[in-house]
């Protein structure tokens, strides 16, 4: 075989295996994968917010929201959120540099910050319960504690996965471009900061 079809047949196989595993959009089928479970998410979320606007008000049995709402409290909770998808960004961006234990450190950071909002909120129900609002109290505490705890459950399930990922990381078990995992991983966390950016938004600030 000579040189020149050598040289065309490593073109042909190269150009076949960067093709590899991306759809026609130009995104991997991981990606891919994670915005369709994210759209699903966003109509699940949907749902679970417009049942609370809807039964926000209805409370005879038991205290509204101005009775049990510490604004300041869930304020500085969520600051802690936000500042989560920062360092999340930062564990991206040094994944993308192949700073590898960098990204590491940053998603510890990360995972920490999430803890702290989820035992926040943990902390804020163990108050509200004190003020006489259970999950049974009326309407408006049902589709409260649905709501928020069901968002705590995807918080919790981004701090597994976090440190899953750093584990995997530093056993150099990533399968794959370990930037892509981190990149994942970061989608699924800047989606549930987003998330509740828009329940502290609706539930806390916005009055029944």
């Amino acid at each position: 075989m000579s040189t020149a079809a050598v040289a065309e047949h490593g073109t042909s196989h190269d150009d076949h295996g960067s093709g590899h595993g991306h759809t026609s959009t130009g995104l991997s089928n991981n990606k891919l994968a994670m915005w369709l479970f994210l759209g699903s998410e966003c109509l699940l979320f949907g749902g679970l917010i417009s049942t609370y606007m809807l039964y926000r008000g209805r409370h005879v049995k038991g205290p509204g929201p101005d009775q049990v709402f510490s604004i300041p409290y869930t304020s500085v909770s969520s600051f802690v959120l936000l500042m989560s998808s920062l360092t999340m960004v930062l564990a991206v961006a040094e994944a993308q540099k192949r700073n590898i234990d960098k990204a590491k450190l940053w998603m510890t950071v990360t995972a920490v910050l999430g803890a702290t909002f989820v035992g926040g909120q943990v902390f804020e129900f163990t108050e509200f319960y004190r003020k006489g609002l259970g999950y049974t109290t009326s309407l408006f505490g049902s589709s409260f504690y649905t709501l928020t705890g069901f968002h705590g459950v995807h918080v919790t399930a981004g701090i597994i996965m976090l440190m899953a990922t750093v584990g995997m990381l530093k056993s150099n078990k990533v399968p794959g471009d370990k930037a892509e995992v981190i990149e994942l991983v970061g989608l699924y966390w800047h989606f549930v900061d987003i998330v509740w950016i828009l329940i502290f938004t609706l539930v806390y600030l916005i009055p029944a």
